[in-house]
């Protein structure tokens, strides 16, 4: 699958259909790649425009001088098919098609036109019926969404496929706000030629990619696809959230993107004797992808809960046996040696309660006994900053202990805004962070479940 490379790592990118009106998706796109850190050559190809943002406009992408790499085309679905043929021509082997009104509007021979003026010159496409792709990297960015109603997330190790341009604009938004950082972004629409096997592939040898993440209403081809996630997810863990599991979902899929949704029963088994793990929504699909992606594995499902507040490590506890979890119970020995270091009225057992006068030391000392005790999988740190003597050197303390990479380990935290950039600030050394205990145990869950095909 390394052709695919040239979608994402191409040298020199032409934009069919780049527009003088900043309100269309070619003027979007086009202006994408010159304000973002793109390093190729980008050329606008526009028959009724000579110059366009500062940059020569071309009349057809074949007058182009050079090689170009990667074609993006975002004309109207009629003229998408010359459009392919013109990048045939000219060499191109790479090619977007943002544009939609293919077998999604019952155009099905409109559709395929297209993939046969694809084939007849070799090229690869995705689309059409797509947002596009982005690559936080390379700076390839063919998403038809201004930057400022859409913000892109930093670089780092999550990519995502989806077979919903919609769903993928609100997580890249969402995942900026929040700071999770990216890799590879995927809307592969109709998917009439790259489908989300061959994106699974792909991404399973992507150095950059740790985890990959997924939105699906229905594979064309399933077979095809449960092989490849099968090779994959041995690999890199595969976390899928699926679309159109109700009948009145499943109805909607097919005006959608042209698909059959499928009994959800079968998807989910099928997702299971494939090793994906299965998300409920979208914030449990990223849930999980920070965990799976910053954590190492976990040698078993025992789990030391380390609190300032009995009440939050007694949720943790339910939400935790609902998921499977156990509570840990660190060597006797070990938990002697922290009733003797930590105040009398501390809690030391299964959870470790520090009561409100904590302060990072403590938590410190506790954290540390936990991953060096063989009894303790994995850690879940609870801290409710609210109490006086808790500062914001509890971000050292988790993230020094997360650098070791001992053990697993979460955070957890609710409140207002000072809670909120103690955080962020956890989640830039690569901690995950959850308000909730709910969320927390699940991700968790799935941490465990991945780790299992490894043991």
């Amino acid at each position: 699958m390394a052709s695919l490379d040239g979608f994402f790592r191409p040298e020199s990118v032409a934009v069919i259909g780049a527009s003088r009106d900043p309100r269309k998706p070619g003027h979007v796109i086009f202006r994408n790649f010159l304000e973002g850190n793109f390093k190729g050559k980008v050329y606008p190809v526009n028959p009724n425009a000579e110059v366009l943002i500062g940059r020569k406009c071309y009349p057809s992408v074949t007058d182009i001088e050079g090689r170009i790499d990667l074609a993006v085309i975002v004309v109207p679905a009629e003229a998408a098919i010359k459009a392919m043929e013109d990048c045939g021509k000219k060499g191109i082997k790479n090619v977007v098609v943002n544009a939609g009104g293919f077998r999604e509007t019952g155009n099905s021979q409109l559709e395929e036109q297209l993939i046969k003026a694809a084939k007849k010159h070799g090229i690869k496409f995705i689309g059409p019926n797509t947002l596009g792709i982005f690559d936080a990297h390379s700076g390839v960015d063919t998403l038809f969404n201004p930057k400022y109603k859409l913000e892109r997330p930093q670089a780092g190790g999550i990519s995502f496929i989806s077979q919903s341009g919609a769903i993928m604009s609100v997580v890249l938004d969402w995942m900026s706000m929040k700071g999770y950082k990216a890799s590879k972004f995927i809307s592969y629409g109709n998917a009439a030629d790259i489908d989300e096997s061959e994106l699974l592939e792909y991404l399973a040898s992507d150095s950059r990619t740790k985890v990959i993440c997924m939105y699906i209403e229905g594979a064309r081809n399933g077979r095809k696809f449960f092989d490849a996630a099968k090779r994959v997810s041995g690999r890199k863990p595969i976390i899928a959230l699926k679309g159109g599991k109700t009948e009145e979902g499943g109805k909607a899929v097919s005006s959608h993107t042209g698909s059959l949704a499928g009994q959800a029963a079968i998807y989910s088994a099928a997702f299971r004797q494939a090793g994906i793990i299965e998300a409920d929504d979208i914030e449990q699909l990223f849930d999980f992808a920070r965990m799976v992606s910053s954590q190492p594995a976990a040698k078993g499902n025992r789990v030391q809960i380390i609190t300032d507040g009995g009440g939050f490590g007694i949720l943790f506890a339910d939400n935790m046996a609902r998921n499977g979890l156990q509570l840990a119970m660190m060597e006797s020995g070990r938990l002697e040696d922290l009733r003797k270091r930590l105040p009398e009225h501390a809690v030391v057992g299964s959870i470790i309660d520090l009561t409100g006068d904590v302060n990072a030391e403590r938590y410190g000392m506790c954290i540390s006994a936990a991953m060096d005790d063989g009894l303790v999988d994995m850690i879940v740190v609870i801290a409710l900053f609210q109490v006086p003597a808790l500062t914001g050197e509890i971000v050292e303390v988790v993230a020094e202990a997360a650098r070791e990479r001992k053990k697993p380990i979460a955070f957890i935290a609710a409140g207002g805004r000072f809670t909120e950039v103690l955080k962020k600030s956890l989640e830039d050394y690569g901690v995950p962070t959850f308000s909730y205990p709910e969320r927390a145990a699940a991700a968790l869950k799935a941490l465990n479940e991945y780790s299992m095909l490894s043991r």
